[in-house]
């Protein structure tokens, strides 16, 4: 008996001795991996300033991954496409979502290049091959441990501009210098715009002319780290 089921191991119905080794240096890797983070981190504190490791940047794709349940990477977009749905999610992406992410989805924003993570370059594969399912859930329920907070209403009353940002994230990677200009429009302005717009509505309506700021206004085009 004992035999046989030796003769059966080796048959070829489960090669038992190359799974085990390939699963012990896969282990050997990993550990490899997390002892080699934990002695950065020993070394450079906890400081957001540090590129992110290959170890975590891995970590944090896979708990993008698992926060997204499998329902709901396989939910199709109830918005169906239209110029109206894109220009939607454009006017909603440029009033909540540019200051992180850049109005152009690069992340090159100050405060996307000082996320930890940070802020991805939404107009690469890395983004455009989420499912669209997948990009609702993160916007809606945001990702833990990462900058993507939770925007979605828990009610669902929200859930239709989200689908429209979906539609609009579709279109990143094609968006033209015409796009971008209508979107520092619609940028939310500064405090220190506001200040300035105020007080150049009180030069204009009989005050101070010290009142004003003097030359070389800020406009959103010149606001650091707007595209």
């Amino acid at each position: 008996m004992a035999k046989q089921n030796f003769k059966a191991g080796q048959g070829g119905r489960f090669p038992l001795r190359p799974f085990c080794t390939a699963v012990i240096i896969l282990g050997l890797v990993l550990i490899g991996l997390v002892f080699s983070s934990l002695a950065r981190i020993l070394q450079h504190g906890v400081s957001a300033r540090d590129a992110p490791t290959s170890v975590e940047a891995w970590l944090a794709r896979e708990l993008r991954h698992i926060a997204v349940p499998s329902p709901d990477r396989r939910r199709a977009n109830p918005v169906a496409f239209s110029t109206d749905a894109v220009a939607a999610g454009m006017a909603h992406w440029a009033d909540h979502c540019a200051i992180c992410h850049g109005n152009d989805g690069k992340g090159s924003t100050e405060m996307g290049m000082h996320m930890y993570p940070r802020a991805p370059n939404m107009t690469q594969s890395g983004t455009q091959r989420l499912s669209d399912g997948e990009l609702f859930a993160i916007i809606k329920n945001g990702v833990r441990l990462t900058g993507m907070p939770a925007w979605g209403s828990p009610s669902g009353e929200t859930d239709v501009q989200t689908w429209q940002l979906v539609r609009f994230i579709r279109h990143l990677p094609g968006l033209t210098p015409e796009d971008l200009n209508q979107m520092k429009r619609m940028n939310p302005a500064s405090p220190m715009e506001l200040e300035q717009q105020q007080k150049e509505n009180e030069f204009l309506n009989g005050g101070d002319a010290s009142d004003t700021v003097p030359s070389n206004p800020i406009s959103h085009s010149d606001r650091k780290g707007k595209p």
